[in-house]
């Protein structure tokens, strides 16, 4: 068995975390894309909606491809997310499977800063999802797999939501529906 872990803040999911879990999943063959929702990523701010609105929203943004599911495990276990972690959790769930650790030219960018760089190499093999014209230096030890570029990011979406304009397109209708229905990122 191939699994994809796919970890993140997902403050908010959005189409373009979606297409690049599928681009993984078609490209690497990937038996199954596990969301991780980070509790909280040491080597980034707080987030904007909650743990349980992340956790509920990722679960919308992957209810729609038979191939993804989600995991909670880092929210439950609380306090700072570290790679690592997960990663021993997984392979000790998935012991015969190969993992693969599913990350963005950003979070590859800081690899070295991560807690146990190298442990993570040895637990899972490391993709990094990159798009044209990111014009990034992989770091050792990595693999990069090419997505197609979706100019989404969380930062705007929330920005739109506060301004009252649109995310339609941005995210899963399922995603958007539970936005407002909450009052997110106001």
């Amino acid at each position: 068995m191939k699994i994809g872990i796919f970890g993140g803040t997902f403050d908010p999911p959005h189409l373009g975390h979606f297409l690049a879990a599928v681009d993984a999943a078609e490209s690497l063959a990937l038996d199954r894309v596990i969301w991780v929702p980070a509790a909280q990523q040491p080597l980034k701010g707080a987030d904007a909606s909650g743990a349980e609105h992340r956790l509920a929203m990722t679960r919308l943004a992957a209810e729609g491809d038979a191939r993804f599911s989600v995991d909670a495990l880092e929210l439950d276990r609380g306090g700072l997310s570290f790679t690592v972690d997960s990663l021993r959790a997984f392979r000790e769930r998935y012991s015969g499977a190969a993992l693969f650790l599913l990350i963005g030219t950003d979070a590859a960018a800081l690899l070295p800063k991560w807690r146990e760089p190298e442990t993570i190499r040895a637990l899972a093999e490391i993709v990094v999802l990159t798009r044209s014209g990111d014009g990034f230096s992989l770091p050792a030890g990595v693999t990069a797999l090419s997505t197609r570029r979706v100019d989404i990011s969380a930062t705007e979406i929330r920005a739109r939501v506060a301004a009252g304009r649109s995310i339609q397109g941005f995210v899963p209708d399922a995603v958007a529906a539970y936005i407002a229905a909450h009052g997110l990122y106001r």
